[in-house]
């Protein structure tokens, strides 16, 4: 046996782990430029950071101006502000959006990069070092060294990446994510179990990092049952968050699949929000996977804890059905998606017109 893993994180995980462990912030510098949107001041994560850096005395500045699917101007006038306030960390505070834009805040401040440039530099050692605080349950940013960007060139969505860019620590309190709406507490979840199964499919995976998605799938299914009858408890945040963290350590080692390089396209031209594109195209996916490869799917399945019908009805319940496509616009999709590293990424292969397929599948009449 022959294996790779790899998150160099400090995980603190728990109720006010953030003030409990007030000790870590004062280690990284003097000076700290936060990261994040605006719902951060709303549920409470914001203002106990803001307590802790005033108390531990480290001078601060706020930069939240991310919006969501973050472009590359957004981040690039992140890392001005971060070279302006000679920040010696950051601190990302958010759901996915800010997690990443912090990743290539971090970058520019320390890289000089051409504007537009971070999809192609090579990016070094020298970033900012991070602290990552979750708002949601489902990206995973936390633990990962991907950062996703909308790059309008390619009219898509695109992943930069290094080992560089693991957060050096991250704070998970599910009260922060206490007041999320059912449909972001959903998009969330769904997409955390994209990435476990997704991981399961990669090139990459393992016998550690199946372990890890099976477990998170373990904890997660039986929620995304209680979230679609419309009930959920601080204790099921908790398991939704903690289900998250190790779907993110799945994918910071194996990356994804056709799931989420199909899914851009929905996000970027329909403003499809990423978890719910994601769970829209995962029946369709693993139905084409069963044909080409049915002991790896069953394998899959059974860490689900369902058939391909039972996935397939529970993602109806949370999520519903997709808008309706033509076929025009499908077929450039599939193109879209055909040129996406993840395809390369997943143990069964598919071709530009099965990638077409599978759209067309997920979004006919009852394949949900």
């Amino acid at each position: 046996m022959q294996l790779q893993y790899f998150v160099p994180v400090q995980i603190y995980f728990g109720s006010r782990c953030v003030e409990l462990n007030a000790d870590v912030f004062q280690s990284f510098g003097k000076t700290a430029l936060i990261v994040t949107g605006k719902s951060s001041a709303k549920n409470g994560a914001l203002q106990d950071v803001c307590s802790v850096l005033e108390k531990k005395k480290i001078r601060y500045g706020i930069f939240d101006a991310i919006e969501q699917n973050p472009s590359l101007r957004c981040v690039e006038e992140g890392g001005k502000r971060a070279r302006a306030e000679r920040a010696d960390f950051l601190i990302a505070i958010g759901g996915g959006s800010p997690m990443d834009a912090a990743k290539g805040i971090a970058v520019l401040a320390r890289q000089d990069v051409a504007p537009g440039g971070l999809f192609t530099h090579a990016i070094t050692g020298d970033v900012l070092p991070m602290i990552h605080i979750p708002t949601t349950a489902g990206t995973g940013s936390e633990v990962t060294p991907y950062a996703i960007f909308t790059n309008e060139t390619e009219q898509t969505k695109k992943s930069v990446s290094s080992p560089s860019l693991f957060p050096k620590a991250a704070f998970l309190d599910a009260r922060y994510t206490q007041d999320l709406p059912r449909d972001i507490t959903v998009n969330t979840a769904v997409d955390a179990l994209s990435h476990s199964v997704e991981g399961m499919f990669s090139v990459r995976s393992n016998a550690l990092t199946d372990l890890l998605a099976e477990e998170s799938l373990r904890i997660l299914m039986p929620e995304t049952e209680k979230l679609a009858s419309g009930m959920i408890s601080f204790a099921s945040r908790e398991k939704l968050l903690y289900g998250s963290m190790l779907a993110g350590m799945v994918i910071a080692n194996t990356g994804t699949s056709p799931v989420h390089t199909m899914g851009y396209s929905l996000t970027y031209f329909d403003k499809e929000p990423h978890g719910r594109a994601n769970g829209l195209l995962l029946p369709a996916f693993l139905k084409a996977c069963e044909k080409k490869d049915r002991a790896l799917t069953e394998k899959v399945l059974r860490a689900l804890g369902m058939t391909q019908t039972e996935i397939s009805e529970r993602l109806f319940a949370l999520l519903g059905c997709g808008k309706a496509y033509s076929d025009e616009t499908l077929m450039k999709y599939a193109q879209i998606a055909a040129k996406g590293k993840s395809i390369r990424n997943c143990r069964v292969q598919f071709t530009q017109a099965e990638l077409y397929a599978i759209l067309r599948g997920s979004f006919e009449r009852g394949a949900q």
